[in-house]
């Protein structure tokens, strides 16, 4: 993929990258590409959203439930299908193009921003 445009440090700000939790995951076969719906806990401030992801690769709804993730909360709500994605989980696609999440390598509160 080629490098993108390059943008100010204001424009960086303005995304709103936070730490979550996943509480629920489950299946959804109802959209176009296999995915996996999520409830995801965003702390006090933000609260629990819900997320949609193409993730079936890697991960099963089983292996996700406690684990921490990274996801745009500031992108408008998107209709996927039946189903209305609060949030955008991030993540980096393998050599396959498959989705790996993004992670991070030490526990922070919900709700934390990137800094």
């Amino acid at each position: 993929m080629q490098r993108k445009n390059e943008i100010t440090f204001d424009d960086f700000l303005k995304v709103d990258i936070r730490i979550g939790t996943i509480l629920e995951a489950e299946p959804y076969p109802e959209a176009r590409k296999p995915s996996i719906k999520m409830k995801i806990d965003f702390g006090d401030a933000i609260g629990i959203k819900k997320s949609s992801a193409q993730i079936t690769v890697h991960y099963t709804p089983e292996m996700l439930v406690g684990r921490k993730v990274m996801a745009v909360v500031n992108f408008p709500p998107r209709q996927i299908g039946k189903f209305m994605s609060e949030v955008l989980t991030l993540g980096f696609e393998d050599e396959a193009g498959a989705v790996v999440l993004a992670a991070i390598d030490q526990d922070v509160p919900n709700g934390q921003p990137l800094m």
